[in-house]
């Protein structure tokens, strides 16, 4: 809302704020899962206003997971038609392979992957090493992120925030938009962000998600899988989303139902979960880094699975956690402690769309910790 706020406000006049179209270009930057209501007004209220004046919009996305797939250019027009919503990769991709929600708290890590690193990369081909000037739109409410930016000023590149020089807010961008546009803009942010809450944004999101209830089930059903691999993983920290919803609620009914059709339709499998917090290397008496390990042992249906945790659980002499609501069963070999090193073993059922991962040094570290082989529970078919 923001960067739309600014630039509309310029569009209006473009030489007043100094800027040349012609040497102009507006860069997006597809996440994968922008809300459809966002999207629509964009491509509504905006792209014709690009289109008349001949601006140059390029839409980027992350070509993968790792910096070696580079940048996509998605599309590259004075005349464009569509957002396009994501390209190759995609957050949600590498939410739901790792089995994790975003984490709040400290740097915006997924921004900065599929946003910042984004267009810091292409910026300097776009340039071709010429200087530039990069227009970002923090508001007048934003002045420690503006800060930030400018550590990331070099000889080439300078940041520009023309929204905190006009002493513009959030509430004043906003107000401005309705009154030109005759629309009240909508927030911008992923369908899964974590930062609803920490922005006080909360009852708002709530009502997004009972607007679409189809993204919230899918949402819900993220979540879900994070927190049955790491009890600790919800969405808002100390706070679920799936707890913001009420059963007894008429409009709640309708992502609550898309939440279990997610849970119903979807391949379920059997993980061994392993976690490992072992001390610093430089101080024994302060925690190192985490260390986890994803093994899926077997697929197929919620049920079947849920039985094959609980048979196996009680072969290991594990303690059985059940899930009431959606069935799936948790079976505790070792439990987390409070001294270092914190160690935990289960195995749970979950749905199936976790992929196996752990660092090279995972086995040799669990080994030395705790004393046991890598193996493997026998879990039959």
């Amino acid at each position: 809302m923001d960067s739309t706020a600014y630039l509309v406000a310029m569009l209006d006049d473009p030489a007043a704020h100094g800027v040349d179209l012609e040497r102009t270009v507006v860069i997006t930057m597809a996440t994968g899962d922008e809300w459809p209501d966002t999207d629509a007004d964009a491509e509504h209220y905006i792209l014709p206003l690009l289109k008349a004046r001949g601006i140059r919009l390029v839409q980027l996305a992350r070509g993968g997971q790792l910096a070696a797939a580079g940048v996509d250019v998605l599309d590259d027009s004075r005349s464009p038609e569509h957002l396009i919503r994501r390209g190759r990769w995609s957050l949600w991709d590498e939410m739901e392979a790792t089995g994790t929600v975003p984490q709040q708290g400290g740097i915006r890590k997924c921004s900065l992957r599929a946003k910042g690193d984004v267009g810091d990369r292409w910026l300097p081909q776009a340039t071709g090493g010429r200087p530039y000037q990069q227009v970002i739109g923090f508001n007048a409410d934003e002045i420690g992120r503006s800060e930030r930016d400018r550590l990331s000023n070099t000889a080439l590149r300078t940041g520009v925030y023309p929204l905190i020089e006009w002493g513009w807010g959030r509430q004043k961008c906003e107000d401005f938009l309705l009154e030109r546009l005759g629309v009240r803009w909508k927030k911008s942010y992923c369908t899964f962000c974590c930062y609803p809450v920490s922005m006080g944004a909360m009852a708002a999101h709530l009502d997004r998600m009972r607007a679409f209830p189809e993204i919230a089930g899918r949402v819900l059903r993220l979540e879900y899988t994070a927190m049955r691999l790491n009890p600790n993983a919800r969405l808002f920290g100390r706070h679920s989303l799936l707890g913001k919803f009420d059963p007894a609620r008429n409009g709640d009914r309708p992502v609550l139902e898309a939440f279990a059709q997610e849970l119903a339709s979807c391949p379920w499998a059997v993980y061994r979960l392993r976690r490992l917090l072992p001390p610093s290397s430089k101080d024994p008496a302060v925690p190192g880094e985490w260390l986890r390990s994803v093994r899926r042992l077997r697929t197929g249906q919620p049920a079947a699975v849920a039985r094959t945790v609980e048979r196996v659980g009680k072969r290991i002499g594990a303690r059985l956690e059940y899930e009431e609501q959606f069935g799936s069963v948790r079976a505790w070999k070792r439990e987390r402690g409070k001294v270092l090193p914190v160690i935990e073993e289960f195995l749970v059922s979950a749905p199936a769309y976790v992929i196996d991962k752990q660092t090279d040094a995972f086995e040799e570290k669990w080994s030395r910790y705790t004393g046991t082989a890598p193996t493997l529970p026998a879990v039959d078919n």
